[in-house]
């Protein structure tokens, strides 16, 4: 298909992406990609987690529709699977738990009743994992979550102080991520910081 191209598959932690909210598409077409914007900047239309699946269940009713829980250092990740994501439904219903398993899956928006924002994960690759696979996803997500939290630190010490705003000289090639990150959750970092290091402490305990 002509201008078709697969988006990149960003590594966030569960607490990240359950914190988000900020869901939209930068097009009006019905089929544009829809993206998540989290609290450090990160902006996914596909994710790449790893950990552990604690439980499978069919909650499908005409059909096998699989709702399933993976969990990482930080929390729990929610994955669909049905007719649509059939090798992915395939493997959840053979899957023992627990299980180490990695995905790559599009991210996906529930609003609640009360307004809320529920993600979720549609799985487009699911494969068995071990121990290690899930560690070293781990570091790797630790490192890019760490680059984004500086990032955010450093647009946050770029604005002016209120008594020099009118003489204050902006960069202008700010990153827009991260200026909406900030402008929508302003974002208490210590608590990414904090996640950051539960994650790394659970691998240092594993190699022990």
């Amino acid at each position: 298909m002509p201008g078709y191209f697969r988006e990149i598959a960003v590594r966030m932690f569960a607490k990240e992406l359950k914190d988000s909210d900020l869901v939209y598409r930068e097009e009006e077409e019905q089929y544009a990609p829809q993206y998540v914007l989290t609290p450090t900047g990160a902006k996914a239309n596909r994710v790449l987690i790893s950990g552990v699946l604690t439980e499978v269940e069919n909650i499908g009713t005409g059909s096998e529709y699989y709702r399933a829980r993976i969990a990482d250092p930080t929390g729990t990740f929610t994955v669909y699977a049905g007719q649509y994501q059939a090798e992915a439904a395939r493997f959840l219903s053979e899957a023992e738990t627990p299980s180490f398993v990695t995905i790559v899956g599009k991210v996906t928006a529930f609003k609640t009743d009360d307004g809320n924002t529920m993600l979720s994960i549609r799985p487009e690759y699911i494969q068995n994992a071990d121990e290690k696979d899930r560690n070293i996803w781990t570091m790797e997500t630790a490192e890019k979550t760490y680059e984004r939290i500086i990032a955010v630190e450093v647009q946050e010490k770029s604005k002016p102080e209120k008594n020099e705003a009118e003489n204050a000289v902006r960069i202008e090639s700010v990153n827009e991520n991260i200026k909406n990150a900030i402008e929508h959750y302003a974002p208490e970092l210590s608590e990414y910081r904090k996640m950051i290091v539960q994650a790394l402490e659970t691998v240092s305990m594993a190699a022990e």
